[in-house]
């Protein structure tokens, strides 16, 4: 039973619900089938392995998703408010990464590095954007290369974070795929404690990333702006 709807962005329609007596969250969206077995075998695994997720519930036949539908559990908690939260949100982060290392890509999808050499992967169409500003992200992304990869949640925002005195949970994994996990650590305050070089690093490559996989609506174009001109530092 359908109870009130939720803000879910302009790529699904979510709603409470209620799922034999129990307040849950059902996800309805475009994602092909390949996608959502990615989505909810993630999920399934992160709570087995003790972090705080939406966990998907099974049809009646025990599908996890069904024509685009997710039904998942509903967290409880507010966002972040002090430093002392956006570093527990850092450590959450850090496990999720440290979990899931060797990962296999989402279906469709392309990490950071993959688009030095790629023009598109799902949402992200370089070809789109002016040549000037590919070859900006593409120097900010040179920078990562090497690292390793790992699931990253991709858009850990106050909004899609759920904590109370016992969990930091996260919410909303429509942005998450296999990339380097810097991509996840420029938080609030440098809650993550990385280093000048290594923040700046990191920061580059989000707004880079940001700035290309939402071209070229308001907010990509400020983050573009944010992407440095091309200077020798950045390429090594």
């Amino acid at each position: 039973m359908r109870v009130e709807r939720l803000s879910g962005g302009v790529a699904n329609d979510v709603w409470r619900v209620r799922v034999g007596g129990r307040t849950a969250v059902g996800r309805l969206g475009r994602r092909s089938d390949a996608d959502l077995a990615w989505e909810t075998e993630l999920l399934r695994y992160l709570d087995r392995e003790g972090l705080t997720v939406p966990v998907p519930i099974p049809t009646l036949d025990g599908r996890l998703f069904a024509d685009g539908l997710v039904v998942m559990t509903h967290l409880e908690g507010g966002p972040p408010e002090t430093q002392a939260d956006w570093r527990r949100v850092a450590g959450t982060l850090r496990e999720l990464h440290r979990l899931t290392q060797g990962w296999p890509q989402r279906p469709g999808w392309r990490s950071s590095t993959d688009l030095l050499h790629a023009e598109t992967g799902t949402k992200i169409d370089l070809g789109a954007m002016p040549p000037e500003g590919v070859v900006r992200c593409r120097a900010a992304w040179a920078r990562l290369v090497g690292r390793e990869t790992c699931v990253v949640h991709g858009d850990p925002n106050p909004g899609n974070i759920r904590m109370t005195a016992d969990h930091v949970g996260l919410i909303d994994w429509d942005e998450s795929h296999v990339d380097v996990p810097d991509l996840d650590l420029v938080l609030p305050e440098n809650a993550a404690d990385l280093d000048d070089q290594a923040y700046d690093v990191a920061a580059q490559a989000s707004a880079a990333w940001e700035a290309a996989v939402c071209w070229d609506d308001d907010y990509s174009v400020k983050r573009l702006a944010e992407v440095r001109p091309v200077r020798d530092s950045d390429l090594t």
